[in-house]
């Protein structure tokens, strides 16, 4: 009985084949959803601004709710997009936006300072006290690391 039902439903070759076109619309699927879903966080970096070398200095991985405020070697302020921060309330501005914005994407804020070296400390003493004013108290300097 068994032979009969086999010979009913068998086609003319013997071979059993596996149709992937699901198989490969899936692997389609899951390939655009992590491309869409991904984000990339991109420093940009100041010419201008030549950061100290750090010979203990560590790169740090999470790049997402990083402010960056270049700290020039004349005493001046500028934001990651080139724009001047000429007094204490641009600042404040600046960070308490941004922090705004990290905080809708559950983000925790950290400061990131690129300071010149030739840069007095003051400067970037001032860029911290205004931050934390405004609500962000995570400080990150931004150095060159040499090979140890």
């Amino acid at each position: 009985m068994s032979s009969k039902l086999r010979e009913a439903t068998a086609g003319d070759s013997d071979e059993c084949a596996l149709d992937m076109s699901p198989m490969i619309d899936m692997v389609f699927l899951l390939l655009i959803f992590f491309v869409v879903n991904s984000s990339q966080a991109i420093v940009k970096q100041d010419s201008d601004v030549r950061p100290p070398v750090a010979s203990f200095g560590k790169k740090q991985e999470d790049k997402n709710g990083r402010i960056v405020v270049n700290v020039f070697k004349d005493g001046t302020f500028a934001s990651e997009r080139g724009l001047a921060l000429a007094s204490d309330e641009d600042i404040f501005e600046m960070v308490k936006k941004a922090k705004e914005e990290n905080d809708l994407k559950s983000y925790k804020s950290k400061l990131h300072l690129r300071g010149d070296k030739d840069a007095v400390f003051k400067f970037s003493r001032k860029v911290i006290a205004v931050s934390a004013k405004a609500g962000v108290d995570q400080v990150m300097f931004a150095t060159y690391s040499t090979d140890k």
